[in-house]
């Protein structure tokens, strides 16, 4: 039985070219960035241009960009960052509640430290509008968090809406683009983004390595000490084989998105169409049209996400019932309860597939029909 996985907004596989491009920075170029000799003149040379890659993705300046351990720490940087050096101006936070943990639950910290957190409710399509955050922004206010594409959902935020609002402002506006990044063009000058989050595993990269990009300007308290890497804004020597694997898989992202995104709005095709046609009885949760191509979240009324989840494991196919980070959890998924409440069928009875490289029409066929088939022996039983 060949598996098919169907879970990419998790993790992804890694590319065989960023393999490639990793294995001579484990072998040959393995010299400490900081070094002043050759060896790390290598590594730092594979920095520089590993910078200068990613920058220009999203239209930023190569110091902008801090190597991190990934989307989490991302986040944690940005926010408690930005908190801790401007508590001066304000200690005010927007943010909403569909948010990942990663910027939940740093913003729970930060309460617990005297910020002040307002947490937006989304419609039931899972977006928040620029009224909300409008009516949100006070005096105090010294950073606002929302994530560009939803990791559960895939649902697409105003991002370039809210940007154009706080410019007025003046609070930095951080937004976590892990999910949506290689996937939606993104320009931070045009959109008025001080801060982005991003991370390599979501993009064919490895696990492991990330990167904040932080406006030249932006007032920024580092959280982790010890030397001066990163322009002294994060210690700890870079991972230079995993910064150079996500600059490769930076490059293929960009280079692929038109075509990604087509391929994965046909898999979405052929899943609902493969549903209607089987007369199951299902709908799709999020915005119609403003989410990301390769998420699909859908609720099969009648059926228990664990039974679903199982059954789906036994048959080969890999789906997820909402974040890999709540993964073990019991707890509905806090994305679909802000969207549809706490009583909501959707609550127990969605699944998110999300498609990803390696994915061919013929699994997504393959898939749709399988999981008509649970679906209709787990409503019978």
């Amino acid at each position: 039985m060949e598996r098919i996985y169907l879970d990419h907004a998790a993790t992804s596989p890694v590319h065989p070219q960023v393999i490639e491009a990793m294995i001579p920075y484990m072998t040959t170029f393995f010299g400490n960035p900081s070094s002043i000799h050759s060896f790390g003149r290598d590594s730092r040379r594979a920095l520089d241009e590993a910078r200068e890659t990613i920058a220009k993705t999203i239209g930023a300046k190569a110091n902008e960009i801090i190597f991190t351990s990934g989307g989490t720490e991302a986040d944690n940087l940005a926010i408690i960052g930005v908190a801790m050096a401007n508590r001066e101006k304000g200690r005010h936070i927007v943010t909403t509640s569909v948010e990942h943990h990663a910027v939940l639950n740093t913003c729970k910290y930060l309460q617990k430290q005297g910020f002040d957190v307002t947490y937006l409710p989304v419609d039931e399509h899972g977006t928040v509008s620029v009224e909300q955050v409008k009516r949100a922004l006070r005096d105090d206010t010294i950073i606002v968090s929302i994530m560009f594409g939803n990791n559960e959902t895939g649902v697409l935020q105003p991002i370039n809406e809210i940007g154009h609002l706080l410019r007025e402002h003046g609070a930095y506006f951080h937004t976590d683009a892990v999910q949506a990044y290689g996937l939606v063009p993104i320009d931070v000058n045009e959109m008025n983004i001080d801060l982005l989050s991003l991370s390599g595993h979501k993009i064919n990269g490895p696990k492991g390595v990330g990167c904040l990009y932080a406006r030249e300007g932006v007032r920024l308290t580092p959280h982790i000490y010890g030397g001066e890497q990163e322009r002294k804004r994060r210690a700890g020597t870079e991972n230079v084989p995993g910064i150079v694997g996500l600059q490769k898989a930076a490059e293929i992202a960009q280079q692929t998105m038109a075509e990604k995104r087509m391929l994965y709005e046909q898999f979405q095709h052929v899943m609902v169409n493969t549903f209607e046609r089987e007369g199951i009885r299902y709908a799709i949760n999020g915005h119609e049209t403003s989410r990301l191509p390769h998420v699909l979240n859908v609720a099969f009324f009648g059926t228990n996400v664990e039974a679903l989840l199982v059954n789906l494991d036994l048959a080969g196919i890999a789906a997820s019932s909402g974040s890999a980070c709540t993964a073990g959890s019991i707890d509905p998924s806090h994305v679909l309860v802000a969207m549809y409440g706490s009583e909501s069928d959707r609550i127990r009875s969605s699944v998110r597939f999300s498609f990803g490289y390696g994915n061919t029409l013929e699994q997504i066929e393959r898939a749709a029909q399988e999981i008509s088939k649970i679906v209709k022996r787990l409503t019978k039983a």
